[in-house]
């Protein structure tokens, strides 16, 4: 299950009191000052962990807590600073503050790492002829953790286009394969061996008419696409369920125009899949005259056609 959404509080350390002493014997009758500093609390930092794939371990956990730092003691002796928290996220991990909206920062490359909660420091003590002070409370604060995956190939299409059956012929990826719609229901990755390199795959759960507002959670499915270099736009040219090629292809650009966020400005390689069953090759043609773009026949049962189509991702990616 891809968990890709999650809040969190977060609680840095605080600092350690500074210490309140003084040194007596009988040559120093008055008392010299001699209380350390407290140490400094622990920071929070978010580390990008790219063996993390999703969210999920933050719905099983969502209090973090810094060390503190200890307190100061006689003799000047300033007191341990708290270990920092590391906290491992996911390639294309958002850190937004719950509060504010604010980006805090968005999480990419790989041992990239943030410090989100900043540790109090610690308290003085009263070795300079001061008094002494308590430590400083480390920053504390709620998150929202969104992921947005990062893939060279985003792969669309209305249900039932085939999308899955494709990503399991060309890669290792398992996506649920079945006869009814919505049978992928979060976002599977593959990665497909090339002599150009390799290109990561994201299988998207099937688009329908509302996707951009939310319907059939699409909205949660197009903000994957954003990270993504290439679209390869996949429809179903047999139409056994008396759906029109042409029209879904229609309206799934519809949907990635109204969703916004420069998806439709990402090149799409368009594939019509399901070429082995009869009814294909007369909607070909009739596809073709409509539409004024190249288009890559294709079955991903059969894997005809499979191979030019993935050159030709190659290409548009590179």
């Amino acid at each position: 299950m891809l968990i890709d959404r999650a809040k969190i509080h977060i609680k840095a350390g605080n600092g350690g009191d500074g210490c309140t002493s003084f040194y007596r014997d009988r040559f120093v009758q008055k008392g010299k000052p001699t209380g350390g500093r407290g140490g400094r609390g622990g920071n929070i930092i978010f580390t990008v962990d790219k063996n993390i794939h999703t969210l999920l371990d933050f719905q099983h956990k969502r209090h973090f807590k810094a060390a503190r730092g200890g307190h100061g003691s006689s003799n000047n002796k300033k007191g341990k600073s708290g270990s920092d928290l590391r906290i491992g996220v996911p390639p294309g991990t958002i850190i937004e503050d719950a509060s504010t909206g604010f980006i805090l920062r968005d999480l990419m490359g790989d041992a990239e790492e943030v410090i989100v909660a900043v540790a109090g420091a610690g308290g003085k003590g009263n070795s300079k002829d001061r008094d002494a002070t308590p430590g400083e409370p480390g920053e504390e604060k709620d998150l929202i953790l969104e992921l947005k995956l990062i893939a060279d190939v985003g792969i669309i299409g209305h249900p039932n286009a085939g999308k899955s059956t494709l990503i399991s012929r060309i890669s290792s990826a398992k996506s649920k394969i079945a006869g009814y719609h919505f049978t992928t229901k979060a976002p599977v990755l593959g990665i497909v061996r090339m002599e150009s390199g390799d290109l990561v795959f994201a299988d998207m759960p099937g688009l329908i008419e509302g996707a951009h507002k939310g319907r059939g959670l699409g909205d949660e499915f197009l903000r994957h696409i954003e990270r993504t270099r290439v679209l390869l736009h996949m429809v179903d040219i047999a139409a056994l369920e008396e759906r029109d090629a042409y029209e879904d292809y229609l309206s799934i650009n519809k949907e990635l125009s109204l969703y916004g966020h420069h998806v439709m400005e990402k090149p799409q390689v368009l594939a019509c899949n399901k070429m082995d069953l009869p009814e294909a090759k007369k909607n070909l043609e009739a596809f073709k005259k409509k539409i004024n773009r190249k288009v890559f026949p294709i079955s991903a049962i059969t894997g005809e056609g499979i191979k030019e189509l993935l050159i030709e991702v190659s290409k548009v990616k590179s």
